[in-house]
């Protein structure tokens, strides 16, 4: 049982850094938004591809603010951190308790 115990912790340290790193992408993506960048720059253009597919059902679930305020980064980061908080630390837990 050690072996399934191993794979979920490994798994579960994959997923917790995969995460991590989305929500620093989805951050960056948000400073550079306050700056007006250029749409044709390939660095913004890759964040973009890699934020709007979650993004984007996020704003159609909630629309912006009358001021133009985008709170759908925060959301994410939020959703982020809970599954890193729920998924993430259950599978160690799991995975703790068959080695």
């Amino acid at each position: 049982m050690f072996v399934i115990g191993n794979l979920l912790m490994g798994i579960a340290e994959v997923l917790r850094i995969v995460l991590n790193m989305y929500m620093w992408v989805i951050i960056i993506r948000a400073l550079i938004s306050w700056v007006n960048p250029d749409p044709y720059n390939p660095v913004v253009q890759i964040l973009q591809k890699l934020t709007e597919p979650v993004l984007k059902p996020l704003r159609n679930l909630i629309p912006t603010y009358r001021m133009g305020i985008d709170v759908t980064p925060l959301i994410a980061i939020l959703i982020i951190i809970f599954l890193n908080k729920a998924v993430v630390q259950s599978l160690f837990s799991l995975g703790r308790s068959l080695q």
